[in-house]
C-alpha cells in the first residue's frame, strides 16, 4: 500500500484522483499489509475513536491534507470502507477493491422507471434496454437503464413539441382535432420506421 507521504508537495488531491482514475480505479487492485507500523497506528486510534462512550454529538469523519485546514468531511459509508481495510491490513490479509457498476433486478429497474417488470423484459428483449442474462434472471447496468430513461424523456419531450398545436379561440374544434390525428398519425408511422431499421 503506497503511503500518502509519497504524494509530491504541491500537487493537488484533484490531479492525484484524475492521475488514479485514468487506470487503477477502474480495475481491480489488491493491497498487501505493508508498513504494520503505521497501519497498528492507525488501528489504535479507529478502535479508539469507536470505544469513546457517552452522549456526543453525530460521528463525523474527515480526511485531511497538507496545510492546516485543508480537510474535508468522510461520508459514514466510505469510513467504514475505510475501517474494514485497516482492520484487513493489520491482521496481516490482503485486501481487493473491485469497482463495479451497479446491477439491478428488472424489478428494480421496472420501479425506477414507473413501468411493469413485464415492460422491462420486454424491453430487453426488443434491445432496446441493455441487459444481460446470469442464470435465469436479468440484471440490468444502472448506468444503462439511466441512459435508457433518459433517452425515452427526450422522446416524450419531442412528441410533445410536435404535438402541441396553438389554436385561438375563433378556431374550429373539429378542424384542430383533424391537425392532430394528421399530426400523431405522422408520429406513429416515424415511430414505426425508426423500428424497422
Amino acid at each position: 500500500m503506497r503511503p500518502y507521504s509519497n504524494v509530491a508537495k504541491g500537487s493537488s488531491f484533484r490531479s492525484i484522483l484524475e492521475d488514479v482514475m485514468d487506470t487503477e480505479l477502474l480495475e481491480s487492485q489488491t493491497y498487501l499489509p505493508e508498513e504494520q507500523e503505521q497501519l497498528a497506528t492507525v488501528a489504535s486510534f479507529l478502535d479508539a475513536h469507536h470505544s469513546k462512550t457517552g452522549e456526543r454529538p453525530e460521528r463525523r469523519y474527515f480526511l485531511a491534507g497538507a496545510e492546516e485546514h485543508d480537510q474535508i468531511e468522510v461520508p459514514e459509508a466510505l469510513h467504514r470502507v475505510l475501517v474494514q481495510a485497516v482492520a484487513a491490513l493489520a491482521a496481516g490479509k490482503a485486501i481487493t477493491i473491485s469497482p463495479a457498476m451497479p446491477k439491478l433486478t428488472t424489478q428494480q429497474a421496472a420501479d425506477l422507471l414507473g413501468v411493469s417488470r413485464p415492460t422491462v423484459v420486454r424491453l430487453i428483449e426488443a434491445g432496446e434496454l441493455a441487459g444481460e442474462r446470469i442464470g435465469t434472471r436479468r440484471k440490468v447496468l444502472l448506468k444503462d437503464l439511466l441512459d435508457y430513461r433518459e433517452t425515452r424523456r427526450q422522446r416524450q419531450y419531442q412528441a410533445i413539441a410536435d404535438t402541441a398545436v396553438e389554436m385561438s379561440e375563433d378556431e374550429d374544434p373539429a378542424v384542430v382535432n383533424e391537425r392532430l390525428k394528421r399530426i400523431r398519425k405522422q408520429r406513429a408511422e416515424q415511430r414505426r420506421r425508426t423500428t424497422d431499421h
